[in-house]
């Protein structure tokens, strides 16, 4: 599967997937966040005990955990970034499969395209910049994509758009 697709102005990243055990502990400890504070809730009053303050406190921090939790599994198996490519702005959206964040609109144009490079010198990945001239307005991508794929999508989208 290609990490970069170009169709119709828009640019699709997709994140590489983590390794199949990785993923699953990831959905099973979201799981588990979401649900034993309920379990330990009812437990605890099973076994006599007053519903407190502390359970509702436990119910929000943990829930809050396992969605974080959540959205980090959906990324990692599902995670793409969506960048359209307009006149006069780009709008960049980062897709979970079941959220998306909220679509960020910048006035670039024309773009300039670069390479963040990510990790170590000797992994070879980096990510996708696109700014104005100044600097001023910038979308930075956060998929890790290899630099010599990068530079190929760098000069599709110099001879796309500008």
């Amino acid at each position: 599967m290609a990490q970069t697709k170009l169709e119709n102005n828009v640019l699709t990243l997709r994140v590489k997937k983590s390794p199949y055990l990785i993923r699953i502990l990831l959905f099973v400890f979201s799981f588990l966040f979401f649900v034993a504070p309920f379990l330990g809730m009812l437990i605890s009053i099973q076994l006599g005990n007053r519903f407190h303050i502390g359970f509702v406190i436990g119910i929000i921090v943990f829930g809050l955990l396992g969605f974080y939790m959540l959205r980090i599994s959906l990324w990692n198996t599902f995670g793409k970034e969506t960048i359209v490519f307009y006149k006069s702005e780009i709008i960049y959206e980062a897709d979970y499969k079941w959220f998306k964040d909220g679509k960020k609109a910048s006035k670039i144009n024309p773009p300039y395209f670069s390479i963040i490079p990510i990790g170590y010198k000797e992994d070879n990945i980096g990510a996708l910049f696109i700014c104005d001239e100044n600097e001023n307005e910038f979308i930075e991508s956060v998929v890790k994509i290899p630099i010599e794929q990068l530079e190929g999508l760098i000069d599709t989208l110099y001879k796309e758009f500008n």
